[in-house]
């Protein structure tokens, strides 16, 4: 008696299915690795990063080579390939965040969470994201991102009042 072998796309939750079938929706059939950034947007969210695992079953549910896709997972920043804190802050260092004091910014995050960027604090709460080039709010610099939030015209106490409401 043979076993069929799994699929890899059934790692994928029916929430993410929903997800890619969303973006795969937007694309002509013979275009369907169009719709690897959201489906990886939707594994990261679900999983809080992106696993190999979970980027081999994106891979075998769009229909494309695996290595395509971790191509595509390590060229963007906004992708996390490692386990990180449940809350993720990104500090914008562009020119016009550091004119306006970015630096400063990220000094007190660090010196006020006891990590550097890209570290999670012990307890897996909080994960600095490495330096930022650009989160395009430039007129609200300096600026963070806070789980996809934006925080504008940062100030230190801004910043201490953002971490103390975070769970």
């Amino acid at each position: 008696m043979s076993m069929t072998p799994e699929r890899k796309a059934e790692r994928l939750s029916a929430h993410i299915v929903e997800e890619i079938d969303h973006w795969l929706a937007r694309y002509p059939q013979d275009q369907r690795q169009s719709a690897v950034l959201g489906a990886l947007r939707a594994v990261q969210h679900e999983q809080g990063y992106l696993s190999t695992e979970m980027m081999d079953a994106v891979a075998d549910y769009i229909g494309m080579p695996e290595i395509a896709v971790y191509e595509v997972a390590s060229f963007y920043s906004m992708f996390n390939l490692q386990p990180v804190g449940r809350h993720e802050i990104s500090v914008c260092n562009n020119i016009s965040c550091m004119l306006r004091g970015a630096e400063d910014m990220i000094a007190h995050l660090e010196a006020r969470l006891g990590i550097k960027l890209g570290e999670s604090t012990p307890d897996g709460k909080i994960f600095l994201k490495k330096e930022e080039e650009c989160l395009a709010a430039c007129a609200g610099g300096p600026m963070m991102q806070v789980d996809h939030v934006y925080y504008e015209n940062l100030t230190i106490e801004k910043i201490d009042e953002i971490l103390d409401q975070l769970d």
